[in-house]
């Protein structure tokens, strides 16, 4: 199976890595300013996430980071699900669930009683995952040149 641990600075050129991997699946260059899509975050993820009522995860499986997710905090009850990524060669095996199951208890344990996140309305394998675990649609929304799907759900 996949071990999960919390990220480490040294983790970050792998999540970086992996970040954009899981874009380019979609023909998306997630450094292309059109799509306008802020990946900042990944330069700080320890202030952004983990030292900001959130956390980092990333999947290892034989030795090897495959997989991410964090939890950014919104409000003082309202968390967002980010940068969850699953390395190709990695899909399909579960491990997404396992990242989410994780962050899913982890903002249950720091109070959110809500959680919203997005994906790329061609993403349907995202939108399956999300959805079983009670995530609900609630609005399309264009990101730069981007169809997006906003999600949410309630504890």
């Amino acid at each position: 199976m996949i071990d999960i641990r919390r990220y480490q600075a040294k983790d970050n050129e792998v999540v970086k890595t992996l970040h954009y991997l899981g874009w380019s699946q979609f023909n998306v260059d997630a450094r292309d300013e059109d799509n306008l899509i802020l990946d900042t975050d990944l330069d700080d993820i320890e202030n952004v996430y983990i030292n900001n009522n959130g956390e980092f995860l990333v999947g290892i499986y034989k030795g090897q980071i495959v997989a991410m997710g964090a939890l950014g905090k919104l409000s003082k009850t309202r968390g967002e699900i980010k940068r969850m990524r699953v390395h190709p060669d990695y899909q399909r095996r579960g491990f997404g669930q396992v990242i989410l199951q994780k962050l899913l208890e982890i903002a249950a344990q720091l109070g959110y009683t809500e959680l919203c996140l997005d994906t790329l309305a061609q993403n349907i394998p995202a939108q399956k995952l999300y959805e079983k675990f009670g995530f609900v649609q609630v609005r399309r929304e264009k990101i730069g040149r981007l169809d997006m799907i906003v999600y949410e759900k309630q504890f």
